[in-house]
């Protein structure tokens, strides 16, 4: 009896542990000023997606289509942003560690999105 006790206990732990690492919906303005500078401004923070140099670039980066062919802003060159939503795992840190989904939305979804500050 204490074995299927333990079990369960187990079984539940293991079960909260992976809630708390579920996938975040993050909708806001996908910045790419630069080669290999990537982040996203949602309502609550900044997210660093990836930066230029760095070795670490989240799984699921080759989600994210060519957001210059759709609804852009360029700032630099071919480089600028977009309006997107992404389901994410993040790290506590503001660094987004996956990618499991990307959806470019209209620039005025972002636009007319008080909570959000426009890029600049």
């Amino acid at each position: 009896m204490n074995r299927v006790c333990s079990a369960i206990a187990a079984f539940a732990l293991f079960a909260v542990a992976g809630a708390a690492h579920a996938a975040e919906n993050r909708c806001g303005w996908i910045q790419n000023p630069t080669p290999g500078n990537w982040w996203l401004n949602d309502a609550e923070d900044t997210w660093t997606i990836r930066t230029q140099g760095s070795e670490d670039e989240p799984e699921g980066m080759d989600l994210i289509p060519d957001i210059s062919e759709r609804d852009y802003v360029r700032t630099n060159g071919s480089y600028g942003y977009a309006c997107a939503c992404m389901k994410v795992d993040t790290d506590g840190d503001g660094r987004i560690t996956r990618i499991h989904s990307f959806k470019q939305l209209k620039l005025a979804q972002c636009r007319n999105d008080k909570a959000l500050k426009f890029p600049g």
